[in-house]
């Protein structure tokens, strides 16, 4: 009898599962509704990723020190091969029947009503009728959360009789008038009691409508919780707030040992880590692939580096960016090396045509012609996103939900493309800061700063005046240069350096497929001197100035307190693109605006 394998119900890239869709994440399949499992419930892994400076940094941070990447596993093509594949769980567990029914108030009004059921009441997976007919369900939208990461079911019984100590018996419906989208006009009602209770309550900020949190974790298994001290919040299933992977993303280097590093981990998992000595590496090398990998390396310097991962990684002497911009300003022609399998290959190129503005402030155009990209997933975050620092590092002081119980490895990606970097003169920096009005405007930018600190509970640093207006150029460039490079502008990231070793702004795009390495990036950062003139040009003037130029970040009425000069009709871009999720911008750091003349890194004339 042939065995067969267990149908996917759905399909997603592995890339997706490490930036959107990991563990704890809801999910709308074709016919179900689900919650990604943790770790432990998926069905093998796939294959090693290799980054030592990202190891070496979670290994340490982290606390783990057998800590290793892994990209998430691949569903399983072979029928009497053992299945591999990422589980779900269905999820949510309440759903509404597709009745075409009414129910009208005492005042007249007319309702679409739809009855509100468990899991456990369905019969066959469809809704039994008091007519006696079958109808299809569908997953009710809303669940309720806390910024913990906690998720479970609303307590309907309670939150409609306000008691939750009220027995879960009688049939609960859904009214839901206008649209649908209002919740004042979404209603839920018992039809034992008769009590009726709009959806709107629960989204009143300290009402404590949907009572406390009991701290459940479905994504880890059946039956785990953990203590928690906050109130449970309205989550709707596919809102945009309702996930937020926490990741960390390196730029591959290269140093004086990576080609052996390089060799290793090609043939590290499984082959290499299980040998005791250099005689086990000569045994080894017997397998095909093996000596592939590792030729041209003797036993006892592949046996070192064995040895050397065997104990550990050690925890990178610098920051993750500071590694990477120190290699970038490195004094040479060219970086790693020109092949097609390498990691990292970048050449210094010319500077020419700048703007008169940016004439002695800019010094340095590195074309990176091949880069790698790694993310690692570290955690996850609801209602609101954990950002990393300026230094490129995880904020660990954000409670991040975990992906596992106990996380022996965590799922990873790798991308690659190419890249622009410019680097910006330090001494020109350092005077620009002294400005009597670039101090006036950090002082308001540091006011709305302060604000939603104060709001969000937040102990994170003020990133800086270098960091907002470098980050404000970044978006400037990446909307000019996407006109005329081939690649939309959200497949341009953005990676920011700010620090004792150097400032700069490296845009790349890559991608696990095709899209990352199309050259045509690297072709037009040759003429980057007009691009740089378009960019600035275009942050001089925004559609709807004056009222984006006039913007006080302290506002209460906007509540945009990381933004000075910035709106979608000028920086604001694609949150895929923006390391800070399109936060602290401000372009009247960068270019004269209509409000603020004297707060400019380039003031001269345009």
């Amino acid at each position: 009898m042939s065995k067969q394998r267990p149908p996917s119900i759905g399909e997603l890239r592995q890339s997706q599962i490490v930036t959107t869709f990991g563990p704890g994440a809801m999910l709308d399949l074709p016919n179900y509704s689900v919650l990604i499992g943790g770790l432990e419930s998926w069905r093998g892994r796939g294959k090693a990723i290799h980054e030592e400076r990202l190891v070496g940094w979670l290994q340490h941070k982290l606390g783990t020190p057998d800590l290793r990447l892994y990209a998430p596993p691949v569903d399983g093509d072979h029928a009497y091969g053992k299945p591999t594949g990422i589980s779900a769980i269905q999820f949510p567990t309440w759903f509404l029947g597709l009745v075409d029914q009414t129910h009208t108030e005492p005042d007249g009004r007319v309702y679409r009503t739809r009855p509100l059921v468990r899991y456990t009441q369905l019969q066959g997976g469809k809704y039994l009728t008091s007519e006696k007919k079958r109808v299809n369900v569908v997953p009710v939208r809303f669940v309720q959360a806390c910024v913990r990461g906690h998720i479970s079911d609303i307590d309907w019984y309670a939150f409609v009789r306000r008691d939750y100590n009220a027995l879960q018996k009688g049939q609960l419906w859904f009214d839901e008038g206008g649209a649908g989208n209002d919740f004042a006009e979404i209603f839920v009602r018992c039809e034992t009691t008769g009590l009726r209770r709009a959806l709107s309550d629960a989204t009143v900020p300290g009402a404590k409508a949907l009572g406390r949190c009991r701290g459940r974790q479905p994504w880890l298994g059946p039956h785990m919780h953990e203590s928690c001290d906050k109130d449970n919040r309205l989550l709707t299933r596919s809102a945009s707030n309702g996930y937020f992977a926490q990741t960390m993303r390196v730029i591959a280097i290269p140093d004086s040992d990576q080609a052996l590093r390089d060799a290793v981990s090609k043939v590290y998992d499984p082959f290499l880590m299980v040998c005791e000595d250099a005689d086990d590496i000569q045994r080894e090398r017997r397998k095909p692939m093996v000596q592939a990998a590792i030729e041209g390396f003797t036993n006892e310097a592949i046996w070192e580096e064995v040895q050397r991962r065997n104990q550990g990684i050690e925890a990178p002497d610098k920051g993750i960016k500071e590694a990477e911009i120190v290699t970038l300003l490195a004094q040479k022609d060219t970086l790693g090396e020109d092949k097609p399998e390498g990691d990292f290959y970048a050449r210094n190129h010319p500077i020419k045509g700048l703007p008169a503005a940016a004439v002695g402030k800019v010094e340095r155009l590195v074309l990176v012609h091949r880069l790698r990209e790694v993310i690692a997933q570290v955690g996850f975050t609801r209602f609101d996103a954990a950002f990393p620092g300026i230094n490129g590092e995880l904020d660990l002081e954000v409670e991040m939900a975990p992906l596992a119980r106990e996380a022996q490895w965590l799922p990873a990606t790798e991308n690659r493309g190419e890249g622009i970097f410019l680097a910006f003169n330090p001494d020109a920096i350092d005077a620009w800061l002294q400005r009597e009005g670039v101090r006036a405007r950090g002082e308001q930018l540091r006011e709305g700063f302060d604000v939603w600190r104060e709001q969000k509970g937040s102990k994170a640093d003020f990133s800086g005046l270098p960091y907002i207006m470098l980050h404000s150029l970044s978006h400037l460039l990446i909307t000019t240069l996407a006109l005329d490079c081939g690649y939309s502008a959200s497949s341009i990231r953005e990676r920011i350096y700010v620090g004792d070793q150097g400032y700069g702004i490296l845009l790349y795009t890559g991608s696990p497929g095709a899209e990352g390495t199309l050259g045509g990036l690297v072709d037009i950062g040759r003429d980057i001197g007009r691009h740089l003139e378009r960019a600035l040009e275009l942050g001089r003037l925004c559609s709807n100035d004056p009222i984006c130029a006039e913007h006080d970040p302290v506002s209460a009425l906007e509540e945009r307190y990381l933004h000075g000069a910035a709106c979608h009709g000028c920086l604001l871009i694609a949150e895929t693109s923006c390391e800070r999720r399109n936060e602290l911008l401000d372009r009247a750091l960068v270019v004269p605006t209509t409000a603020t003349a004297d707060a400019a890194f380039f003031a001269e004339d345009l």
